[in-house]
């Protein structure tokens, strides 16, 4: 998402919801509540669904389905200027999605002191906390949206948390966490709490191909993204193809990192742990997930299975920050080829 030059085209661009969040959005939008958490994993849509209610909130002129997406309150969202909107995001994130940074912010970035945080920044905790306290603008009330939250540190989580317990009369928070278990308990205690639902694959390829990608390949990597549709255009935006994702079992059972080659780190630990997820599932007897069956290797030794989950989780912990990512490549494809290639042992 990014600011458009023209207001008019920047409110003409709003793509609707899908069709899974706008279910979600009426149901949101016909309870009460001064604070709500969204919850789920990544690619569900917790950020165009906050957004939406944000803005249905605001909005001059709402309906029971959500803004209306013409009035001036609806205009200033879409061109990231509401005077009643604050967006709390790390700064990498509100760059990504086209919100301004704070004057002092983009000041200290644009000279080189310091780079953009990639976490939500206590500073900008309490700007949201002033600007809670503050009267709204334009009469329809203030709204506050937190995305991801679970990118406040605890020092900044401590700061919203007493607007939470006490919120001036007028202010509404979203807050939306693809990791909703990092979460201060004190947090999540004072937020109404929706779950995010899982789209049918029926319903999702559709949405997908309407984003541009074809039906097969739609197919194809909502299977390799979990199920998950923003996370299967990621996949597609970052150059997977079903080709490359259906050859990963077998390259690695070789020992060739070549279809992992340019992928970040954290893309590449993602994958390794789809595959052991599906090679466990299918050595307990249940269904596969991320791959097709067929794509498979045979069956690797389930103790081999487990200490390679094992691994791949404290490898996880560390995925941003590689010593070397040549390196972290070739220990990490050197241990694929040994787990798969490992056999269960013989009955004595």
């Amino acid at each position: 998402m990014s600011r458009s030059d023209s207001p008019d085209s920047a409110v003409a661009a709003r793509a609707p919801l899908a069709p899974w969040l706008q279910s979600q959005l009426v149901s949101l939008l016909g309870q009460r509540g001064h604070a709500w958490l969204l919850q789920g994993p990544s690619g569900l849509g917790q950020y165009p669904l906050a957004l939406a209610l944000v803005e249905a909130w605001l909005c001059d002129e709402p309906t029971p389905h959500g803004a209306c997406g013409h009035c001036a309150s609806c205009h200033a969202i879409a061109v990231r200027t509401h005077p009643d909107l604050m967006v709390l995001m790390p700064e990498t994130a509100l760059m990504a999605l086209g919100w301004p940074l704070s004057e002092k912010a983009q000041s200290d970035i644009d000279d080189k002191k310091r780079k953009a945080s990639r976490e939500i920044r206590v500073e900008a905790m309490r700007d949201a906390v002033e600007f809670a306290q503050r009267t709204a603008s334009r009469g329809r009330g203030k709204a506050v949206l937190v995305y991801p939250a679970e990118d406040m540190n605890h020092i900044t989580a401590n700061a919203l948390l007493k607007t939470l317990e006490e919120p001036p009369g007028d202010v509404r928070f979203v807050l939306a966490s693809e990791a909703a278990h990092q979460l201060l308990p004190t947090i999540r205690s004072r937020c109404l709490t929706h779950a995010l639902s899982w789209p049918e694959p029926a319903v999702a390829i559709p949405w997908l191909a309407g984003q541009g990608l074809p039906a097969a390949v739609a197919e194809s990597l909502l299977r390799a993204a979990g199920g998950r549709p923003e996370d299967a255009l990621m996949l597609a935006a970052d150059g997977l193809t079903p080709e490359l994702w259906s050859r990963l079992p077998k390259a690695l059972l070789r020992g060739d990192p070549g279809v992992l080659a340019n992928w970040p780190a954290t893309r590449v630990i993602q994958s390794l742990q789809k595959l052991c997820h599906d090679l466990l599932a299918r050595a307990a007897g249940g269904a596969t997930r991320y791959f097709a069956p067929a794509d498979l290797p045979a069956a690797p030794a389930p103790q081999a299975l487990s200490r390679w989950a094992n691994s791949l989780a404290q490898a996880a912990r560390t995925a941003d920050h590689p010593y070397n990512a040549g390196l972290m490549l070739e220990a990490l494809v050197s241990e694929a080829q040994i787990t798969l290639n490992s056999r269960p042992e013989s009955a004595p």
